[in-house]
Parts: structure tokens; sequence; C-alpha cells
């Protein structure tokens, strides 16, 4: 087992510690710890299958509606914000002023402007965006479902042998929990992300999980693994749970993992020209969304880039004026450099977090001290939140849905997070009505709300 130290991670509003510990098992040498970890059914011959691949940008803590992809200039000036909308080249798609190098691109992408679950809370909220589903116990933050990239690489599994299908880059984590509500929970440890475990903007950046234990060469690591085959194979027909057809699926991809060079060579971000890397941004996002570009193109299907620090109650001008031009930087790039390669109309890229933010700015905290700082910001809001979505075959320029006047709640065409994963499952070419088992054997609908959004397709 491997085992990396995330360290300690910047407190959430509900003062939660966040030191979390990522333990991965390589080649089979651990055990997976569950007996039904593959009970989920394989995806059907009926499935629409496609070369496709999708990253997304998680805004972890809750970006404002407001200051990002839905302006309310004629509001209240308490209501509207700080910054003032601009043009984009799509006329009538306005985003924030601080948004220019992606306003010049909005043809690319689409804005859904009237998302929402009505959760304030930061677990409730994320569970909902990344899961699609509800069923957290007040009081628990533990996942009751599977991430629905999880889900979907369950069924496509990498686009090219020897690559990670399902990607957190620099980390898997979702309100501090690691890999929280990525993770694949009922189908299967397996399909967690690869967690890589390690900053692409450092000096000191490495990935961890692809090197051998400390004297295990490549040909002990098959030897091993010709072993545990065999004796896997003396109990197969003994076994009713799926546990070892779990387990050589996991010792198979780690091997591929370790021994082949496809993975290494796509993780190595040094090798890629300094000037498009200075075009992303020299900083962990934009170094991020450059490496999830390299991991897509070399064949992963679903990678994560872990963008958090958006629970601005408080020095919310402070705050946004570092996010978004770090935001804009990232996503203007990505669509930039899917676009020169040819990879656009097969990757989806997707911008969202949990929540939005609350659409009438505060004195500085949401009810006093300890979260009074004195500064205005924004609080948590579930009942409207904006997504951006452009590539993978949808189409751009479009702006699907409304909030109402003061970006309180939807006014047009209201969206929930089963439309969002509907769409994604569509261009993934993954059958949105499979089953799978949960802990209890109870079959579970992939997607249990919603439909595609025809707007985009």
């Amino acid at each position: 087992m491997f085992r990396i130290n995330a360290g300690k991670t910047s407190p959430y509003c509900d003062g939660h510690s966040r030191r979390s510990f990522l333990q991965v098992g390589m080649a089979g040498l651990g055990s997976l710890g569950a007996a039904d970890l593959l009970r989920a059914k394989e995806a059907t011959a009926a499935a629409d299958r496609r070369d496709t691949s999708v990253i997304l940008i998680w805004l972890d803590g809750g970006p404002s509606q407001h200051d990002t992809y839905d302006p309310k200039p004629e509001a209240p000036a308490e209501y509207a914000g700080i910054w003032q909308p601009i043009s984009t080249n799509v006329p009538g798609m306005d985003i924030s002023e601080l948004f220019p190098r992606q306003a010049q691109l909005a043809d690319r992408f689409s804005l859904l402007r009237s998302m929402h679950h009505n959760s304030g809370g930061h677990f409730h909220g994320g569970h909902w965006m990344l899961t699609g589903h509800d069923g957290l116990v007040a009081g628990s933050n533990d996942g009751k479902y599977p991430f629905f990239g999880s889900i979907a690489t369950r069924v496509t599994g990498s686009r090219h042998p020897g690559m990670p299908a399902n990607v957190g880059v620099p980390y898997a984590m979702s309100i501090g929990l690691r890999p929280g509500y990525f993770g694949g929970n009922y189908v299967g440890r397996q399909y967690d992300p690869f967690d890589v475990g390690s900053d692409p903007n450092s000096t000191a950046y490495k990935v961890q999980n692809l090197n051998l234990a400390k004297d295990m060469t490549i040909n002990r690591l098959d030897d091993r693994r010709s072993l545990l085959q065999g004796i896997d194979t003396l109990r197969r027909e003994a076994d009713q749970s799926g546990m070892i057809d779990a387990m050589d699926r996991f010792e198979r991809q780690a091997f591929e993992l370790v021994a082949g060079s496809r993975a290494r060579q796509a993780f190595d971000i040094s090798t890629e020209d300094p000037r498009l890397r200075d075009r992303y941004g020299r900083n962990t996002w934009g170094q991020s969304t450059l490496l999830a570009r390299r991991l897509v193109e070399a064949g992963s299907t679903f990678v994560t880039c872990h963008f958090g620090g958006w629970d601005s109650h408080w020095n919310h001008e402070g705050t946004m004026s570092r996010h978004l031009p770090r935001v804009d930087m990232a996503v203007s790039s990505l669509f930039e450099d899917l676009e020169n390669r040819g990879m656009l109309d097969r990757t989806l890229v997707m911008v969202m977090g949990e929540f939005g933010r609350s659409p009438k700015m505060n004195n500085g905290g949401n009810g006093g001290p300890p979260l009074s700082k004195g500064t205005p910001g924004r609080d948590h809001w579930g009942n409207v939140l904006s997504v951006l979505i452009g590539g993978g075959g949808v189409k751009g320029g479009q702006v699907v849905g409304s909030s109402n006047r003061l970006g309180e709640v939807p006014q047009d065409r209201p969206l929930r997070p089963g439309d969002l994963h509907h769409t994604v499952f569509k261009v993934l070419g993954v059958d949105p009505n499979l089953n799978f088992n949960n802990h209890a054997g109870r079959p579970i609908p992939a997607i249990d709300h919603g439909a595609v959004i025809s707007e985009l397709i």
C-alpha cells in the first residue's frame, strides 16, 4: 500500500479539520475489503459508445453566480455585486468583467443559469451535484451514492489501455473529504478517482502512485501477479460475490500503470512547451487544467480539477479578485488548446461548484461571530447556480434557463443535477437506465431524475 499525506487544507465554514490520507493498493498486494465491489452490471450492448472524455473543473466551496456567469447589473447594488458584466462574442451572453478571455470564446461553450437543488449546505450541495442524489443523513457527511464520473468510467473504462479512466488533479476531494463524493461507493472502490496527490505547479511534483514499492521490480511484480491469478483461478467457480473479478480488474489496471510508459509520460507535465504552461497560468489551477488535457489526450475518460477556496462569506471582493482571473486563464486556455489539437469535439468541459452564493451581499458574515469578519460577502445558496458546459459535441453559444431578476431562483427552464448527468452520459455513450446494487443489495438507478438537456444536443 502507498500512503500519501495530503496535509492540511483550509477549513470551510463548518469548522471541520481537513487532514486526510490517500491509500492506493498496487497490483493486488492489498485487500480491497468488500465482497460486492463488482455487483454492478456491465454496460448494456444498447449503450451508444463514443470516444469522448470529460474534464470537470470543480469550484469547491461554491462560486457566486452573480460574479461569474449570471451577472445582474440592473438589480439593486447590494444584489448586483461589485463587477460589471461584459459582452461576449455571443450576443446577449454577458459574463463577469473578470472573464475577458472566456468572453472571446463564448461560442465554444454554453451556460446553464437555472441549475438548482435547493440545499444550502456544503455537504448536501456537493452530494447533489456530484452524485445526483439526496440521501445524506443529518449530522453525517458520508456519501450515500457514487460519483457520476465513477459510474460512467465503470461502464466505459479508459479510452486507451494503460491510462487510469478516472483521475483527480491535484487530488480527488470534495468539501474537504477525500475522495468524498468523488468516490465510487457501492459501484466499487476501484472506481474511485486515481488521486495524483501532488501539485503539478510545484518543482517537487511527482505522481507517487506510479512508483514501485521499495525493492520491488517489474519482474517480481509480474511474478506475484501471475501467482495471485493462479490462486484466484482455483477459487473462481466457488466465488459468488464478484470479489475475485474485482481484484483481478484492480490488479490489472494497477499493473498497467506501473509497468507501462503511457501514463508516466502523460503525467510528466515538464515536457510541455513553457509558453503554453504560462498561458494556462503558473499556479496550481492552471497547471492542473493543463495536466487534465494531457491525460484525456493520452486516454483518460474523466478528469476532475479541484479548485478550492470559494466559501466567500466575507472578503468576497478579495476572494473573487484572486480566483476569477485564474479561472479565466485556465478555462479559456483549455478551450483554445483542445480546439488547436482537434480534441474539442470529443472532450466535454464543465465548470461548476456545489451551489451558488446568496443574491444579496451580507455585511461580513452570515450571522455574526465566528463567521463575521467585517467585510461584505455572499452566503450559501442552493436555490440557483450557474454551470458552464462546452465541447464534447454539445452546442456552444447557448444560454439555457434563467434566474429571476435578483438571481434568487430559476425563472425559466429549471434544471436539476440529474439533467446535467443525463447530458454527460449522453456525451460519453453511457446508458442512464443502468442499475447498480447498493451495499444492501438493492438495485439503484444510475440517474433517478431528469433528462438530457435537449438545447445542447
